[in-house]
């Protein structure tokens, strides 16, 4: 009698806590009540954990077949009863599903959206947790129940087709990975493969949602993945890919959700995978490498390391050298050296030999590489490292600035890496921007090697050089404004192999939607090349399901601005703007991390507050070297590359920010990210009570007691919650996901304004 008594108060125990969700949700199912006894309780010890998640999925010809490996443990003392539901991605067709239970074939029912909606609704209330809200219009299989004992693991296995949806020539594949933030403990193993396979070659391939990795086995098969090791997923994986067989491949995504505000676009540009040899063009690349004092030791080894990879890639054509400085500047020639496997042992020979001591003599290094590019048909790369201040010869950051980009006479790509914090960071960023690069920055406890390595995988095989990417629209008038602005990046100067070109920008709203023609041109070995694509742009969208065009966009806008504050000093417009997109997107940066302060009251979201606090906060920026120097220009470089919008795979929605003064990053739930929007919590007195209260950027200008006649109060989990609930999109119940047990929210939708209690 007390081991069954046990078992029905430790399943109670599990019921009545918080829900614990995971990427397939566990249901338990069994509803005893605890008898009354007049001996002590034990401490009811009832939970599970997911041990590994595996999904593999196959991609041919716009069909997916999907495979996904669960693992849950029962980390309890007692035997649970469990019910596995999982929601279906998107509304699309879906057939040949079967699910297994450690191996044995188990009973499933597939239940349609409508079906699913009351299921779906019937957790929501018996777990009091909105958790599946955000899957509500898709359906749903779920098991019979099954049993775990106390200590064991249950694999879950289930296999589905699916036929995908296709738009902008894109092939879109969605899996339903967020339900494995509710997770108790993080997952220990996540793994994410993706076979694509194509009867024409395969070209552009991107995910919004995840930093994925992609391998080119052959033109007409790739292999995605994405990889992480105790795990708490937050948001959907998804992926794009289109196919063709042209040379090079583009695409254009676009998104407007008000006709009368400029639209927001998403270029994809991929050049062939694998050139022929004879068609990759020969470039030239200089190392300049800092052997000053400082860089003894460990630094000066993985300098070498980093050479001699670069050396061991080279191609044969290539021109290359090695200039090393520290007081003085010495060079491995005395001119460009012709890459053979002669020349690449004695330039491993000179790197041996180099030693760290003396000054920094910048000026002198990057001048005198400079000099020594003449030929512009080529691309040419300079790969400069420094882990220092320039004490050498001239000094000055603007004079050291000008000098090189008088030298750079063949338009060579200067791409600065700053190692430790010790370095002028902001120099090197000049330096970049002033000669068509990008700046790389090394944390101390980061290897130099890995980060060339990444930068020269990127650069290694070039494909055009002198890229321009022009627009043309059919109903634009010659007298008419540029229909294409604030596109990032501005300007692009070469497509690498196996590198994926991202732009985003803005299109005007006064008519200048519909169809289009993308121009990409450019060189190859001194011969011109033109490719167009057709484009069409949208003049209202239907829906949110594109809306991370808008969020990738505004990161790369704030990532502009930063660099335009840091560059040119303070300017009220820019920071202003910089406050509106921080606030409207819930992108956080180190000049906007008042908007985590969750005892400050919402009517400080937006308004000269705001401003004032994000004035005195760019004012940072001053700092040229030293920890907050090294980690604002990296946070920009972050926003300025970024390539899905930030925040996307955050457990529970929530946000982080890098915290300049310790180069950290600290996560908060004071912000969060629901789909297109984003939620703030604070602090809030309600009727004498504290309380926890969750906004938006529009309804924190409300005052509960002073607008209260605007206000709709409803109880959580009432009826009129989940009429509300039938009545939104999918990207407005994600705002109801976000609220917890402890929260209020209030929310404005179709004009009407609701505390949710």
């Amino acid at each position: 009698m007390f081991r069954w008594w046990l078992r029905c108060w430790a399943v109670w125990f599990v019921l009545a806590s918080s829900a614990v969700w995971a990427q397939g949700v566990l249901i338990i199912t069994d509803h005893p009540t605890p008898l009354p006894r007049p001996m002590p309780r034990p401490t009811p010890s009832a939970s599970y954990a997911i041990k590994e998640l595996a999904i593999n999925a196959k991609l041919i010809d716009q069909v997916a077949r999907v495979q996904v490996s669960q693992t849950f443990v029962n980390t309890g003392n007692v035997q649970i009863e469990a019910q596995f539901v999982f929601p279906l991605p998107y509304d699309g067709a879906i057939d040949s599903l079967t699910l297994l239970v450690d191996g044995k074939e188990f009973p499933a029912k597939l239940l349609s959206a409508k079906e699913a909606r009351a299921r779906y609704e019937a957790i929501v209330r018996s777990n009091k947790d909105p958790a599946l809200l955000e899957y509500l219009g898709t359906g749903l299989f779920q098991t019979s129940v099954f049993p775990i004992p106390a200590g064991a693991e249950r694999t879950v296995s289930l296999t589905y087709n699916q036929l995908l949806r296709k738009d902008h020539g894109l092939t879109d594949f969605l899996f339903p990975l967020s339900t494995a933030k509710y997770t108790s403990k993080p997952v220990q193993k996540v793994d994410v493969s993706i076979n694509i396979e194509s009867s024409q070659a395969i070209q552009n391939v991107y995910s919004p949602t995840h930093p994925i990795e992609i391998q080119r086995p052959e033109p007409t098969r790739a292999i995605v993945r994405w990889q992480r090791v105790n795990e708490t997923p937050g948001a959907d994986f998804r992926l794009f890919y289109d196919v063709g067989n042209t040379g090079l491949a583009a695409r254009v995504i676009t998104y407007r959700p008000d006709d009368k505000e400029d639209g927001y676009f998403l270029l994809l540009a991929s050049p062939p995978m694998k050139a022929a040899e004879v068609e990759r063009p020969q470039k030239t690349v200089l190392f300049v490498v800092d052997k000053s004092g400082s860089m003894a030791g460990k630094k000066v080894e993985q300098a070498k390391a980093a050479i001699r990879f670069v050396l061991d890639n080279l191609r044969e054509g290539d021109l290359f050298n090695i200039i090393a400085y520290e007081g003085n500047v010495e060079m491995f020639r005395p001119e460009l050296e012709k890459y053979t496997e002669e020349s690449r042992k004695a330039a491993i020979g000179y790197v041996e030999g180099l030693y760290a001591g003396g000054g920094t003599n910048i000026h002198g290094a990057m001048t005198q590489a400079l000099n020594q590019l003449k030929d512009s048909s080529r691309p040419n790369f300079v790969l400069f490292l420094t882990d220092g201040l320039p004490t050498v010869g001239t000094t000055g950051e603007s004079e050291i600035v000008a000098a090189a980009k008088q030298a750079n006479a063949v338009h060579a790509r200067v791409l600065p890496f700053g190692v430790g914090y010790d370095v002028n960071s902001r120099l090197l960023d000049r330096l970049a921007r002033e000669n068509f690069g990008m700046s790389e920055y090394v944390r101390p406890d980061e290897d130099i090697e890995a980060h060339v390595a990444k930068v020269y995988g990127r650069i290694g095989s070039p494909v055009m050089s002198d890229v321009v990417v022009n627009f043309e629209f059919d109903n634009v008038k010659p007298e008419d404004a540029p229909a294409i602005n604030r596109r990032y990046p501005k300007e692009v100067f070469d497509l690498f192999e196996g590198e994926q070109l991202v732009i985003v920008g803005r299109y005007r709203h006064n008519g200048h939607s519909g169809a289009a023609k993308v121009v990409i041109t450019g060189h190859s070995g001194g011969e011109a090349l033109k490719f167009d694509f057709p484009a069409e742009f949208v003049a209202k969208s239907a829906d949110a399901s594109l809306a991370f065009v808008e969020k990738l966009w505004a990161t790369r806008r704030i990532g502009e601005i930063i660099d335009q504050l840091d560059l040119n000093g303070q300017n009220e417009e820019l920071v202003k703007e910089l406050v509106e997109l921080s606030t409207k997107h819930g992108i956080l940066t180190p000049y906007t991390s008042f908007l985590a302060d969750e005892t400050a009251v919402p009517q400080l979201l937006t308004g000269t507050s705001s401003l004032s606090a994000a004035t005195d906060g760019v004012r940072r920026l001053s700092a040229a070297g030293g920890m907050e120097g090294f980690s604002q220009r990296s946070e920009k470089a972050r926003f300025q590359n970024a390539a899905s919008a930030p925040a996307a795979a955050n457990p529970f929605g929530s946000n982080s920010l890098r915290d300049i003064a310790s180069d950290k990053e600290v996560e908060t739930e004071a912000v969060r990210t629901a789909g297109k929007d984003a939620l703030y919590a604070r602090g809030y007195v309600q009727e004498g009570k504290q309380v926890k209260l969750l906004v938006t950027p529009e309804t924190s200008k409300l005052d509960l007691a002073k607008d209260q006649a605007q206000i709709k109060e409803i109880d959580r989990y009432s009826d009129d919650y989940f009429a509300i609930v039938q009545s939104n999109t999918a990207d407005e119940n994600l705002l109801f996901v976000q609220q917890r047990a402890d929260e209020q929210l209030l929310v404005k939708l179709r004009g009407q304004v609701y505390l949710v209690k």
